[in-house]
């Protein structure tokens, strides 16, 4: 007989939390295929935030001179490095299998998920059997996997992607990097610090081509003064030469390394998730149509994150998770997943952080904006940094002051951000935001506060004072 749950969970990232309280006494199916924890913990977000910071103190000791502390980098330990990273990590992702193995109300099936039919499903298990079950409802969060161009995947060549490249034995003397994402950027700044001569290349004329143009252009500039950056050019062949890698590119130029990191994107990983069985759509690009409450188009079978989310961040797949943990047992009161004012950072060197609209953006939708563009440098503690190239650039509504971007590339971009993210979500007008709280003097949070305080907002006419008010306490008088 076929066993039957009350619920499917395909996937073992945001997915995970979906084993709520709820269904303490009900019966719950946890598939997963790869290690628990999915992208974020195993090969995306904490593992390589690890690496950054060491490739950080790296820089640090590299660049101490300029502060007049003279210091010198005697070497790399990269495999203790990467030891003490999954040494860290691998145990979380095993604690977390062997709970839901032995977990009380789930079962833990250990392969690869396809849908036979209307929430049926066949699991893959290592041993070449397949269990197949059925579902009242069924999420997918299988994530994402990373996209190899045709050009590389036909040539044979040996190549790492960001899923393998912080497992290998030793860092190489020079590492190609094909593409000019935030993985890229990434990655260059690990691999850059901790030895490797590093190459990108890039398809289009700059990096982070997502990001504000203004921004991304200052950060391919300096970019350009760290590693070899090659933009606007296509691969077309990729051939062995001995141990090393060869790119012959579209402009006629070639490069070579000793390892090729392809480092092109990440498409949801719904390939062979048998989903036209289901009746569950997906887009062009291959992620799953939901509607705003996670909900495929069919019937009890949900989605979140990566595979279906246009925003690939594990802040809002546990945000989409949180709202899918309540529509699944709520159903007469749907919350709609939160997708306004996400924002994102790169965690390269310099940092950067971004939310809500670029100029581009507004230009295009024919919003009237007013930007200004503060530099660290002009703050008291960016003159302790002797800070020469790091902003803090904010957009907002002139007659409201209401913010719609905020853009900033430089040290702790992804902490800095954080109070415009606010006033975003909030609702906080630029001038509120700036003088309605204290900014700790002299922080580098100042550079934030000056942005704010530097957008040439609509003039608003002061409100008179009531007279029939003590000014000091702000009660009538003879009170």
């Amino acid at each position: 007989m076929t066993p039957h749950y009350d619920l499917a969970i395909i996937g073992t990232g945001s997915g995970n939390s979906l084993v709520t309280p709820h269904f303490a006494d009900k019966s719950v199916a946890v598939i997963e295929s790869g290690p628990f924890g999915g992208t974020c913990l195993n090969v995306g977000c904490i593992p390589t935030k690890m690496f950054v910071y060491a490739a950080d103190v790296a820089e640090g000791i590299r660049e101490s001179g300029r502060y007049g502390v003279d210091a010198t980098l005697d070497r790399v330990r990269w495999t203790d490095i990467r030891d003490r990273v999954f040494g860290r990590i691998d145990p979380i992702a095993e604690a977390g299998k062997q709970y839901r193995i032995t977990g009380r109300g789930t079962t833990a099936l250990l392969g690869r998920a396809r849908f036979t039919g209307e929430r049926q499903l066949a699991v893959s298990l290592p041993d070449g059997s397949t269990e197949r079950l059925t579902a009242d409802q069924v999420v997918v969060a299988t994530g994402s996997s990373p996209v190899v161009p045709d050009v590389v995947a036909r040539s044979g060549v040996p190549f790492v992607t960001s899923d393998t490249i912080m497992r290998i034995d030793a860092v190489p003397e020079r590492l190609v990097v094909l593409g000019g994402g935030y993985i890229a950027a990434e990655m260059a700044h690990v691999f850059g610090q901790l030895g490797s001569r590093v190459t990108l290349v890039v398809r289009g004329s700059r990096l982070l081509r997502h990001y504000d143009e203004e921004i991304a252009v200052r950060f391919t500039r300096l970019a350009r003064e760290r590693w070899d950056v090659r933009t606007s050019v296509n691969v077309a062949t990729v051939a062995a030469r001995g141990h090393a890698v060869e790119l012959g590119l579209t402009d006629g130029s070639r490069v070579e390394g000793d390892l090729l990191l392809v480092a092109t994107g990440r498409a949801p990983s719904t390939g062979d998730l048998g989903l036209d069985r289901a009746g569950v759509a997906t887009r062009p690009d291959g992620r799953v149509v939901v509607d705003e409450f996670g909900r495929t188009t069919a019937a009890g079978v949900w989605a979140l994150g990566d595979v279906s989310s246009p925003h690939q961040l594990k802040h809002v797949a546990n945000a989409e998770a949180r709202a899918v943990a309540h529509n699944l047992v709520h159903p007469e009161d749907l919350r709609p997943f939160p997708h306004e004012h996400v924002p994102s950072a790169v965690f390269s060197s310099p940092q950067l952080a971004t939310v809500g609209l670029t100029e581009q953006e507004c230009l295009a939708r024919g919003l009237r904006y007013v930007a200004k563009t503060q530099a660290f440098g002009d703050t008291a503690y960016g003159w302790a940094m002797e800070d020469t190239t790091s902003v803090c650039k904010v957009l907002a509504d002139p007659a409201t002051g209401r913010l719609l971007g905020a853009h900033l590339l430089g040290p702790q971009a992804s902490t800095l951000i954080q109070p415009l993210v606010q006033g975003m979500a909030f609702g906080t007008s630029a001038h509120e935001l700036a003088r309605g709280q204290y900014w700790i003097h002299p922080a580098l949070t100042e550079v934030v506060e000056n942005a704010l305080l530097g957008l040439d907002l609509d003039p608003v006419a002061e409100a008179e004072p009531d007279p029939t008010l003590d000014p000091t306490i702000g009660a009538p008088l003879g009170s």
